[in-house]
């Protein structure tokens, strides 16, 4: 078998074992392991092959940290709506080893990158455009009523890992009472624009890292099993203002319009004034931001992952150029502006 490092000989052992089990009609061989790719969480993926050389996905999801049966029953109810994710094959839900069909290994991010950098815009509308597509069609298809709730309680705690990872453990700051006054307005404001939009099913990680390019089919779509019941707004803030590329806001306003347009005509019930709409996915955007800020850094000083710390400049534009944009949030803007070393005069005060 390839050379995989495992935590330890347990979870090697326990991977074999299962291994061992799986039906020898699949033709399945150990030699072909190898690492396909990492996650920011502690689930990650190798690829195996058959005789034929067809190639498989194995999820390694720990169960001390991962519950792979959301995955398991996401994945199915995605293939009956006809939606583009990857068959569970096998799976041995205890352990947390699931067996998938592959997809390939193109996902969107390198080749958008590529097609910026040759100026290849008919390549970024395409995939952008059909990616936009696929989520008005989970958004129509999926069933909310099975999902968590993204209620107060959870936004909030989103919210607390900026706090904690990146403002106390980054930056080393502690606010004072003012600025902790500044801060729970912001999040009241945020958590608000969260609970008055419609619910629906949420992906709550739909950006291009997580979509496939699988030919002429619409994208394969990945890491749903965080899906949730929530604001319709938000997984087009996380396509359009992507953490690992970022595009002009002329061309995010014209993607999100035309999701805005297609979103109406199949009846989702998203705002009808588009410029409310779009205030609805900067909030919700601003909020995903600052939740990623805290993550990276948290990946950074937790869990040794440092690179993840290099897109924190990207995150902060993001969130400031939002923040300074509404006046319900300029007490943000001040705490975000002293973490990036200047000011800016907003005339807000509160006490």
């Amino acid at each position: 078998m390839t050379t995989i490092a495992w935590p330890n000989p347990q979870r090697h052992d326990a991977f074999q074992s299962w291994l061992k089990q799986l039906p020898a009609e699949l033709g399945l061989q150990p030699t072909s392991l190898r690492e396909a790719n990492a996650d920011a969480s502690s689930r990650r993926y190798l690829r195996l092959d058959d005789a034929a050389g067809r190639s498989y996905i194995v999820m390694d999801a720990p169960p001390e940290s991962n519950d792979v049966r959301p995955f398991v029953r996401i994945a199915a109810e995605m293939a009956g709506h006809g939606l583009h994710a990857p068959q569970v094959i096998a799976a041995d839900e205890a352990q947390g080893f699931l067996l998938l069909s592959d997809l390939g290994t193109s996902t969107y991010l390198p080749v958008l990158l590529q097609a910026q950098a040759e100026g290849d815009s008919a390549r970024i509308q395409t995939l952008m455009r059909a990616a936009s597509q696929a989520l008005v069609q989970w958004q129509l298809q999926m069933d909310a009523s099975q999902l968590p709730m993204y209620d107060e309680a959870f936004v909030r705690r989103e919210l607390q890992i900026f706090a904690e990872w990146c403002v106390q453990k980054e930056y080393g700051q502690q606010w004072n009472e003012i600025q902790l006054k500044w801060w729970e307005h912001s999040c009241q404001v945020l958590v608000q624009n969260m609970l008055e939009q419609p619910q629906v099913a949420m992906h709550r990680d739909y950006m291009v890292r997580n979509l496939m390019v699988c030919g002429e089919q619409s994208p394969g779509i990945l890491d749903f099993q965080d899906a949730v019941r929530g604001p319709i707004a938000y997984d087009l803030a996380s396509l359009l203002r992507d953490a690992f590329i970022s595009w002009d806001e002329e061309q995010e306003l014209d993607w999100a319009i035309r999701y805005w347009e297609q979103a109406r005509k199949a009846g989702l019930p998203v705002n009808e004034d588009f410029g409310e709409f779009w205030r609805q996915v900067e909030w919700c955007g601003l909020q995903r931001h600052l939740k990623i800020l805290g993550l990276f850094c948290r990946l950074k000083h937790r869990d040794g992952k440092p690179r993840y710390a290099e897109d924190l400049p990207r995150l902060f534009a993001y969130a400031i150029k939002v923040s300074t944009r509404y006046v319900q949030l300029s007490p943000l803007t001040h705490l975000l502006q002293d973490l990036q070393g200047g000011m800016v005069d907003t005339g807000f005060t509160l006490r």
